[in-house]
């Protein structure tokens, strides 16, 4: 991968997390706090939509579609992968919490 796309990817990863931040920042603001429920389902709603657009793609290359690179097609596989593999590590670090809350002494 070139230098280019390195910084284009972590571009728009800077983009997404600011706008994370935004769209959390606002909520917490209107509500007073941030809804966890509609984080963890957004969340998981973004990485669903990144691993079927990587499917799609992949699909759409296979079937021969001139419109539809390689390149493309590796780079959306990459990003869905890296999202699942993020989601799989959130779930990991809350099981871990709650199993240390759990065994607290009261």
């Amino acid at each position: 991968m070139s230098s280019v796309e390195i910084n284009s990817v972590l571009a728009q990863m800077r983009a997404l997390e600011s706008s994370i931040d935004m769209g959390v920042g606002q909520e917490s603001q209107s509500i007073g706090r941030a809804d966890f429920s509609q984080v963890l389902h957004n969340s998981l709603t973004a990485v669903s939509e990144t691993q079927k657009n990587s499917a799609d793609l992949s699909l759409a290359f296979a079937a021969g579609d001139p419109n539809v690179e390689l390149s493309e097609v590796m780079v959306a596989m990459q990003k869905a992968s890296l999202s699942f593999e993020a989601t799989t590590q959130v779930r990991n670090k809350l099981l871990s919490a709650y199993k240390e809350v759990m065994n607290m002494t009261v």
